[in-house]
């Protein structure tokens, strides 16, 4: 783990005993069932987490009334390698709507051998975020953040 008190940037892998570009397609088709439904900013339970996968696309969540929360935006998608989205949520967790002010999360998908792949996080330029950005690091970084989220992947593999 990275120390986000003085680097921006945070790292977290998991290595998956399947191929790349089943991992990169499990990773990308089914965050719905990574992303914790508890992490929540709308005013309504999330019914689903929706994964547009496109340059272009976004990140969200759709509450069970149907209002939407777009937390990032799909910057980069080059399937089985990688994809890059924004970290649209400030250090007060609340949307931040200035794309300058958001932090970007890469994550590639590395093949060790033909049916195993490392999975490499990088949630990088939290600094962006202005004051109190040692916050977003310190909670992406919690057991509950990215760590969570890989946990729950390695998890769809197996």
């Amino acid at each position: 783990m990275t120390d986000t008190t003085t680097e921006p940037a945070i790292r977290h892998h998991v290595v998956v005993d399947i191929p790349a570009d089943r991992a990169f397609a499990i990773f990308t088709e089914q965050f719905d069932k990574i992303k914790p439904r508890e992490q929540n900013l709308l005013d309504s339970p999330i019914a689903e987490t929706i994964f547009e996968r496109h340059v272009g696309g976004n990140v969200y969540d759709r509450g069970e009334d149907g209002s939407e929360c777009r937390w990032a935006r799909v910057l980069a998608f080059e399937p089985p390698a990688r994809f890059v989205i924004s970290w649209d949520i400030g250090p007060n967790w609340q949307l931040e709507s200035d794309p300058a002010r958001c932090s970007e999360v890469e994550v590639r998908f590395v093949a060790e051998t033909p049916d195993r792949t490392r999975v490499e996080l990088e949630h990088r330029n939290l600094d962006r975020h202005g004051d109190g950005w040692q916050a977003v690091g310190r909670g992406v970084s919690a057991p509950n953040g990215w760590p969570l989220y890989l946990q729950r992947f390695a998890e769809l593999t197996r």
